[in-house]
């Protein structure tokens, strides 16, 4: 089972989450900032995995600390879940369409964090989600899951469309990333990913 529950707790935010890599795509996410449960819950249903998270942060302040907390708890989950990362795709790329906006991403579970995220948003905000946090998300989900990502909007006049393509197109990627190929081997020539 490639199933984790985690939980994490500071001054500023309190949250756990539970992710199953081979699920059927269910999430019931809860964050208090509403397109930024919608992100998460688009990338769960795309990816197939089934989440649960919840998180309580310092909304009074800013989003930022709930918007980061919820990427580290879901970036951690990823990593936990898959483990040595034996018998995995590794690689995976998607692009995805919304309306006039279209995301390409690519991404490799190779152990090394290294996020390169451009979505290029004009808006300050979407939904209780400052723009430059989605971004930060993405860039955080990425370093806490040790995975190698490019995000690249190639167009897209509104925001929410770009936002979501991203997103969208990250799934994807990562549906086929930790996809099990039936052997039992790291996909890699070192012998390891980490």
């Amino acid at each position: 089972m490639r199933r984790v529950t985690l939980t994490r707790e500071t001054r500023e935010t309190r949250g756990s989450v539970t992710l199953n890599l081979d699920g059927t795509g269910t999430s019931q996410v809860e964050t208090g900032i509403g397109f930024l449960d919608h992100m998460l819950r688009s990338l769960a249903r795309h990816a197939g995995f089934d989440l649960a998270l919840q998180i309580e942060g310092d909304l009074e302040v800013d989003d930022h600390h709930t918007a980061e907390d919820a990427a580290i708890l879901l970036g951690s989950a990823l990593r936990e879940a898959l483990g040595e990362r034996r018998g995995i795709a590794r690689f995976g790329w998607a692009m995805a369409p919304l309306d006039e906006a279209l995301a390409r991403v690519a991404v490799d579970l190779s152990g090394r964090p290294w996020p390169v995220v451009a979505l290029g948003c004009k808006r300050e905000s979407i939904g209780g989600l400052a723009t430059e946090n989605a971004e930060h998300v993405l860039n955080t989900l990425a370093i806490e899951g040790r995975m190698n990502l490019h995000v690249d909007l190639i167009r897209g006049d509104n925001d929410h469309h770009r936002v979501e393509a991203a997103f969208k197109a990250v799934a994807l990627s990562l549906k086929q990333a930790v996809a099990l190929t039936g052997s039992q081997a790291v996909p890699s020539e070192k012998g390891t990913l980490s």
